[in-house]
Parts: C-alpha cells; structure tokens; sequence
C-alpha cells in the first residue's frame, strides 16, 4: 500500500449538490502529500456520480450502507493511508493552504495531536452568514473550556490517526456530538490546538445532520452534558439519543431550524436584520408554533446595541 503524509476524511450522504466544489477545493490543495478518501453512506442521490466525475488517482471511494457518521468515520479511519487525517465536510469548502498550515503546525509543534482552525461560515447558497472565533486557541485556553461546548470544528481538523485509534475512534452511540465525546476521549494522549485563521468555509444547509441543539430539547441537551461530563455513552444512552433524533429528524423541522439559525446569524453575528427578518418569516411559516422566532422577528427592529446588550446578558 503506498504511503501518504495526509488522509483527508470525508464522509459524504445525498451530498450531490455540494460534493463537486468541497472536492475541488481540496485538488486546488499547495500541499500535494495527500489522499481524498470519500466514504459514501449510502447516499441516494448523484453523490457518487459527482464523485466519480472527477479523474484523479488521490481520489479513493467506499461505498458503505447508510449506518451513520460514526461508521463512516470508523470506516475511513480503518482505510485510511496517512498519519495525519484532516476531516473534511462533503458541502464545505476548504482555503488552498487549509493542509500546509496545519502540516506545518505539527511539524513545529510534536507534542500536539489535533489541530483545528476559525472559519466562515456560509448559506446553502454560499452567502457569507458570519466569521466564527474558536473558544479557544491555545492548548489552556482549551482545556478551560473543554466541558463547557466543543471547542473545534469537525470539518476544520487534522489529527493524528494513531492517538484516535487508541481512543477507541468515534462513538457509535453518541449521536450528532461524536466528535466531542472523541476529544474528550484523546484527553492526556497531547496537546490540542486551534489556528487563529480561516482555514475553511462551513456550510449550513436545511438537509444537515445537525440542527440547531435548542430545537432538540432540555432532555438532548441533558443527556449530551452528562456523557461529555463523564467521557462516556451507554447503548441505552445511545438509544434515547438516536430516538429524540429520529422524532425531530424530518424536513419540516431541519427547514425550520435551518432558516431560524440563518436569520438568527443575520440577526446577531451578521446584523443585517433585512435578511433576518426574511429567514425568521420562513421559519415561522415552517414551524408556526415555535414562539421563539417570533421574538426574534420582533427584536429585528430593535437598534444593534440593544441586541448586543441582549446577546451577551443570555450568552453569559
């Protein structure tokens, strides 16, 4: 098997629409030790024709039933020829020295064995929404606020295979915060990091496996605090997650929550409360019965030091 620096990860389900430009960003690479390795989960759409589209011998697929990211990612991590895995969204986009950078950081850093970064991110269209700040960046900065929300990006990182293996991987059981529970996992194994630069853009999308953790419900929201808190998930745990998921998970609601998140950016991070307004519209006439996009709507035409004011006395 011939042997490569860098395995970029990327999980790919019914991405068609997205997957074409997220792959080209990664040929336009100046890093060039690298393989793409796309694991299909059992996408339904032209995913894998998109895929195949492209002629290039980094370039490998698998082809998987639809079992989940977990699996996905367990998966690729089994396949992968590189030492180093960046993972990588099938609907994001990545900068032309996303891998160089963070190459570079481990080849001046060998005591670290994840690297994460900020990032954009951007509409289902490609509209900039807002710039995110990790919370933070330095190794310390990092372990002080480790249990209080997961402190990198998921698509941003690069890591070391060998410290996620013995690990355990990613948990099959902790759904839609496999990535937390895994970081918390590798805790003791090195150091972590984030680079204070963009190094990608992140796509929200209604179609996303994620939404946004406040439509999930106090329960969800429970039982993640107390597997991050104890660095571990039960099959029962595991069953209760994947349940309130599967309630929640159809395309009234991931539309819902996709445009109140959207207007909420325009509203907060991105103030243009024009754009706002029309999002929270098409949320509430999605999910009427959600009271808080209405409010939202209201606090539109409230002046931007008010709603700064608001955000950070709810956010403290």
């Amino acid at each position: 098997m011939s042997v490569v620096r860098v395995t970029i990860l990327m999980p790919a389900y019914n991405a068609g629409a997205y997957i074409s430009e997220a792959i080209s960003s990664v040929l336009l690479q100046d890093y060039q030790d690298y393989e793409l390795l796309v694991v299909n989960n059992g996408s339904t759409d032209d995913t894998v024709e998109e895929i195949l589209s492209f002629h290039d011998p980094r370039i490998r697929l698998i082809n998987e039933n639809r079992n989940g990211i977990a699996y996905a990612l367990n998966t690729g991590l089994g396949a992968a020829k590189g030492e180093l895995i960046a993972r990588f969204d099938a609907d994001d986009i990545c900068t032309p020295d996303r891998l160089s950078r963070q190459v570079d950081f481990f080849d001046s850093n060998p005591g670290y064995i994840l690297c994460g970064s900020d990032a954009e991110y951007i509409s289902e269209t490609g509209e900039h929404l807002f710039n995110f700040q990790c919370i933070g960046h330095s190794h310390e900065e990092i372990m002080e606020r480790l249990y209080e929300y997961c402190p990198f990006i998921h698509s941003s990182v690069m890591y070391k295979k060998s410290a996620v293996i013995e690990a355990g991987g990613y948990s099959i059981d902790a759904h839609n915060f496999e990535d937390y529970l895994l970081w918390v996992r590798m805790m003791g194994a090195g150091k972590y990091f984030n680079l204070s630069r963009r190094l990608l853009k992140v796509r929200f999308n209604p179609a996303s496996v994620t939404i946004d953790e406040k439509w999930r419900g106090p329960r969800f929201r429970q039982l993640k605090k107390n597997i991050i808190g104890k660095g571990f998930v039960t099959p029962d745990e595991g069953d209760e997650l994947l349940s309130i998921i599967r309630d929640q998970d159809n395309g009234k609601i991931k539309q819902g929550a996709y445009y109140a998140l959207c207007g909420k950016k325009f509203l907060v991070n991105n103030h243009q409360p024009v754009k706002a307004r029309v999002h929270l519209a098409k949320a509430i006439r999605v999910c009427p019965s959600r009271l808080d996009n209405y409010l939202l709507y209201v606090l539109s035409y409230f002046p931007k030091p008010v709603l700064n004011w608001l955000h950070s006395k709810t956010a403290s």
